[in-house]
């Protein structure tokens, strides 16, 4: 049954495995840096399959273990205080105001948006919409392929919902915008693109919200592609719609770079492979009014991968003003007064360790009358231990009290003015595990109010 082998064959298969493991190698590293032609030779017709061989193992254990995407997993494994906290704990506002969260519920396995009286911390509406039910209305087209895979009732968070003048609610996350009603029945749902980030309304009751232009703007030939699937490059745009959720305007962010000089801030990357996230837009911001540094109608554009923040002008496809200040991978632009905008700082870095927040985060307030940065509240970001390395939102209010979520850690705060913590809460299931949370906000304007106290005014008994 068992022959023997002579050893010099034996030695001869270890050298020619440790070749085609070397060769192999290279060919898949060829394919991943966009390195597939040798002078008049294309190789990708090897390059490509080697490539996908190559993740076959990751892909395997993905499907094995099926892990919960919105459960949060602590990769340093620290035990943070506030790990034993489980829902709100401190003292309610005093002051008329409501909490829009959002948070992805470990018991349901759905992601829910609650709306919750911060007098009291009592929930007075939830919102839980069948995912699946309006994906089967989506057409199976290219940019939607994946969208019963990546965007379902089990893997959704329903990011920055917004609470409508009618009553309803609009979020959107790698997916169509939608609109629903109280009782969760889809309104509308905008199909045009992929919509992702923040959602935010206008003065004139306009939608604002980041998508990816699909077919890209740009020719994959000069930006290059997606070296697993070949769809090209994350072509962010700005998109303006109307309360039906109609487009109204819609530009590339890359194209608004190249027609104003910036061209080079894209292509930058020397003899590697174009970035396929280039820009990572996570913030419109519309201007309401007209003042010295603005004019009603500009946008506020947050640019993570850029660390960047424009002031850009859509009638005039202009760029009024840039900032790459001392923020690193920032998220959340708002503007605060005629002459101010705060800016969450995620102060996000790569280090050896792997660390990826050095120390802190932070809250920037930019000044153009100054031109100078100043941190808000910083103290109590390093009491609270305030770290999230992406994501994270902060809402500063007129009596300078200020939200802010840490949301790689589930955890959502309150500071007063004089930076001592009020309230906090944290997304936590029955079992403990700790879930994520999805860009809250508070409303507390006379137009907030009015437009809550209205819905629980009219709220209506809903059908399950």
């Amino acid at each position: 049954m068992f022959k023997k082998i002579e050893i010099w064959i034996l030695y001869l298969v270890i050298l020619l495995s440790i070749l085609f493991a070397i060769a192999f190698g290279v060919i898949v590293r060829q394919e991943i840096e966009g390195f597939t032609k040798f002078g008049v030779i294309d190789i990708s017709f090897i390059s490509k399959p080697a490539a996908y061989i190559a993740r076959l193992p990751e892909r395997t254990l993905r499907v094995m273990l099926k892990p919960n995407i919105n459960r949060i997993n602590d990769p340093w494994d620290e035990k943070r205080e506030f790990y034993e906290q489980s829902g709100f704990d401190g003292v309610p506002n005093t002051e008329e105001s409501y909490l829009l969260l959002s948070r992805y519920d470990g018991d349901l396995e759905e992601g829910i948006v609650e709306l919750i009286d911060l007098t009291n911390f009592k929930v007075l509406h939830t919102w839980n919409p069948d995912i699946d039910a309006f994906n089967s209305m989506v057409e199976q087209v290219d940019e939607f392929k994946y969208l019963d895979r990546d965007d379902n009732n089990r893997r959704k968070t329903l990011m920055h919902p917004q609470l409508t003048d009618d009553g309803g609610l609009l979020f959107g996350w790698n997916a169509p915008l939608r609109k629903i009603d109280q009782c969760s029945n889809l309104i509308f749902q905008n199909t045009t693109n992929i919509f992702h980030h923040s959602i935010e309304i206008d003065i004139d009751g306009n939608i604002w919200a980041p998508s990816h232009i699909y077919p890209q703007t740009l020719p994959k030939e000069k930006v290059g592609r997606n070296t697993w699937n070949d769809a090209g490059f994350l072509d962010d745009a700005i998109v303006k719609l109307n309360s039906d959720g109609e487009i109204l305007f819609q530009k590339s962010v890359p194209e608004i770079f190249i027609e104003n000089g910036l061209e080079y801030l894209i292509f930058s990357v020397g003899n590697l492979a174009f970035n396929l996230d280039p820009i990572h837009l996570n913030d419109i911001q519309p201007v309401n009014f007209d003042g010295e540094y603005w004019k009603k109608g500009d946008v506020f554009l947050s640019m993570r991968h850029q660390s960047m923040i424009l002031l850009y002008r859509p009638s005039e496809n202009k760029i009024i003003w840039k900032g790459t200040g001392p923020f690193f991978h920032q998220h959340d632009v708002d503007i605060i007064d005629s002459q101010r905008i705060s800016i969450f700082d995620n102060n996000s870095k790569i280090f050896a360790d792997g660390r990826t927040v050095d120390g802190n985060n932070k809250v920037l307030i930019y000044d153009f009358k100054t031109d100078k940065y100043s941190s808000y509240l910083h103290n109590s970001f390093i009491e609270n231990d305030i770290r999230t390395p992406n994501q994270g939102r902060s809402q500063i209010l007129p009596n300078k009290d200020m939200l802010i979520e840490e949301s790689f850690y589930a955890r959502l705060l309150y500071l007063n003015a004089d930076g001592s913590l009020k309230w906090s809460h944290v997304n936590r299931s029955k079992n403990g595990t700790i879930f994520k949370v999805g860009w809250s906000r508070i409303l507390y304007t006379k137009k907030d109010i009015q437009i809550v106290n209205d819905f629980v005014k009219n709220k209506v008994t809903c059908v399950e």
